[in-house]
């Protein structure tokens, strides 16, 4: 009896240390932008998984499987020979306008995130238009405690946000704002 009271009282002294090593949270983005262009001509310039030339930090993009699941894509990012980012696809349904895609490999040096997902989406706004939503899901780069700033959860969701931003204004710019 006296060790199960022993085993019951040095499991509630462990209780607090276990709750402070819960280590990080999902983190999530997401940015829409509304444009002038109709939801398929929207569709038209960044429904092809295979085809990332409408971002501007994409330097090339080239992959195998189409838009078919499992496809891949590898992204060059600023120059040739730049840094870069492998995703692959999940999800795509052409007449919801919607794709989803996961990071299988990236440097965290190159963007802050682990198991990182993402989903892209047009849809026809009431008014007239598009309306392109960019949502992501993700862990920051350093999966234990104490992450160094580069590496946490802030950095993690800013520079998602600034890869999401730069490639919604772009869109913005190419098919004007309604």
């Amino acid at each position: 009896m006296k060790r199960r009271h022993f085993l019951a009282a040095a499991v509630l002294a462990a209780l607090p240390g276990i709750a402070l090593a819960h280590g990080p949270s999902r983190q999530k983005v997401t940015l829409t932008a509304d444009v002038a262009a109709d939801p398929a001509a929207v569709w038209e310039a960044i429904g092809n998984f295979q085809d990332m030339s409408w971002h501007p930090a994409v330097f090339s993009t080239e992959g195998t499987g189409g838009n078919d699941i499992d496809a891949t894509r590898h992204l060059v990012l600023g120059q040739e020979g730049g840094p870069t980012i492998d995703e692959v696809l999940y999800k795509y349904d052409a007449a919801k306008m919607t794709y989803s895609y996961r990071i299988t490999d990236v440097l965290v040096e190159v963007l802050p995130v682990t198991n990182y997902s993402s989903h892209l989406t047009v849809k026809p706004r009431a008014e007239g238009g598009s309306t392109v939503e960019w949502r992501g899901a993700f862990y920051r780069g350093y999966p234990n405690n104490d992450p160094p700033p580069e590496l946490n959860d802030e950095a993690a969701v800013a520079a998602v946000t600034g890869v999401y931003q730069a490639g919604l204004d772009a869109l913005v710019e190419r098919f004007g704002a309604p």
